[in-house]
């Protein structure tokens, strides 16, 4: 591994982009400010250097708590990207229950929610001209 890409501390969308949460930069940084991402509880700003130790809360589609263990600067391949950090085990439980909640929730039946354009014309030729 190249450690000259290993440096003391880096902006937080740089190392989310890093660390492979999210495929580019600016998808990090619309997240950091959308507020998907809390750091030690706190709403941070994409320019937040990140150190090792630090706690970081990550909502996309499921909530994840992280704790950093190495800062990267440069994209690495995902076999090392996991290496950056360590999932808490209660977001680890967290995140299982609620992939198994959503795969076990039930699915929209055909013909369920809007008409399409098709029901759309069966529908107008039983209502009468006004």
């Amino acid at each position: 591994m190249n450690e000259t890409s290993s440096v003391d501390r880096v902006r937080l969308d740089k190392w989310l982009w890093a660390a492979r949460f999210f495929k580019t930069r600016s998808l990090s940084v619309k997240a950091i400010e959308g507020g998907k991402v809390r750091v030690n509880g706190d709403r941070p700003k994409p320019s937040r250097e990140v150190r090792v130790g630090m706690e970081i809360t990550i909502n996309t589609h499921v909530e994840r708590t992280i704790i950093v263990r190495r800062v990267f600067d440069v994209r690495r391949p995902a076999s090392e990207a996991v290496t950056l950090y360590e999932e808490t085990p209660e977001s680890i439980t967290r995140r299982e229950r609620e992939i198994e909640l959503r795969r076990l929730a039930p699915q929209r039946e055909a013909g369920e929610g809007r008409p399409t354009k098709r029901d759309r014309r069966k529908i107008m030729r039983f209502i009468p001209n006004s």
